[in-house]
């Protein structure tokens, strides 16, 4: 869709336009002898160049102005269709995230992050220990956005309340550029997944149904949700229609997420896996106690989310002032051609 904007960045020197019209003024010309002008045959084509030359440096002034009006073309959207999804990425940032897993090396982790500088777990620091939960989880989603250019990313992280880091966007810069984001510092103690969930729904809020839609929840914990929040989250995930991928990453204390019976008393992981469970709508979770099972969690999220999406992309405006000019140029250089042609003496 076309703006409706005027698209000059200087719109008021169009007022000078009508200056062009200057070029069509017959000036004196200069005088050539003849011995009698009545011999002269008529010439329709020296007629016709003359008038040429005339629109010619009305067209050369005109794109002068042009040009320094600032003639652009505005920003539009247009209909893409790939093979991907909306994902929207919801990373725990407590402190517990900051801790290592509870088995597994650093092996494999410890590389660059393809499409993105600086973003990586040194050796250095692999050597002082295996990696935290949180980079290691970082590191992989990288990854994993690195491989979808056709999907729209947006991105949360979340202790005590929900932070957006990015709103939906395909460009692979910006969201390599949010997964780094998080490494900075250190997270939180407290963690409301619940809150968490409805910012991350909220993602979806006003925006067109045009193909998949998931969620991947990266966490090492549980929540035990109000009736309230289990009844909002349980619509919003319906009304949206989303995919719930929750990747819980196991610490060291916990019984798991298939506990057996009289574990879940003290495990709320347990309790927020049967609710995500009974929800109604699609949900997947992968438990991972080193970083190899949350790549194959991962990889197996990569494999099943290849579905057709269609989204509008955004062209960015782009500024056509160097065209003008240089048409302006092509003009000035076809009358000077002229003017060196001219012929100044019968021979």
């Amino acid at each position: 869709m076309l703006s409706n904007e005027l698209p000059f960045t200087s719109p008021w020197l169009l007022l000078a336009l009508p200056l062009a019209l200057l070029a069509l003024w017959r000036r004196p010309q200069a005088v050539l002898l003849h011995s009698w002008s009545a011999l002269l045959p008529p010439d329709r084509l020296s007629g016709a160049l003359d008038v040429l030359l005339r629109v010619l440096a009305v067209l050369a002034i005109a794109a002068v102005l042009l040009g320094l009006a600032g003639l652009y073309r505005p920003a539009y959207e247009i209909e893409r269709v790939g093979q991907g999804a909306e994902i929207v990425l919801l990373v725990d940032r407590s402190r517990s995230m900051d801790q290592a897993f509870i088995s597994g090396t650093p092996s494999g982790i410890a590389t660059q992050t393809p499409g993105l500088a600086n973003f990586n777990i040194s050796r250095e620091r692999a050597d002082r220990g295996r990696p935290s939960k949180q980079q290691t989880a970082r590191v992989l989603l990288g990854e994993f956005a690195a491989q979808r250019s056709a999907d729209r990313f947006a991105m949360l992280v979340f202790s005590t309340l929900p932070i957006r880091v990015l709103d939906f966007t395909e460009k692979p810069a910006a969201v390599q550029a949010a997964i780094a984001a998080g490494e900075i510092g250190r997270g939180l103690a407290e963690t409301d997944i619940g809150l968490a969930l409805e910012a991350g729904l909220g993602s979806f809020h006003n925006r067109p149904y045009t193909g998949s839609r998931i969620m991947m929840l990266v966490s090492d914990g549980g929540d035990d949700l109000t009736d309230e929040a289990r009844t909002e989250i349980a619509r919003r995930m319906s009304d949206y229609r989303v995919t719930l991928y929750w990747f819980y990453i196991r610490s060291f204390r916990s019984p798991g997420l298939n506990a057996e019976p009289g574990d879940e008393a003290v495990a709320p992981e347990v309790h927020l896996h049967r609710f995500f469970g009974s929800m109604g709508t699609p949900y997947r979770a992968y438990e991972a106690e080193n970083p190899e099972a949350l790549q194959r969690a991962i990889n197996d999220v990569n494999r099943l989310e290849n579905l057709p999406i269609t989204y509008l992309d955004t062209v960015p405006r782009r500024d056509l002032s160097q065209w003008c000019y240089g048409a302006a140029l092509g003009c000035v250089l076809l009358l000077l051609t002229a003017k060196l042609m001219e012929l100044r003496a019968w021979r």
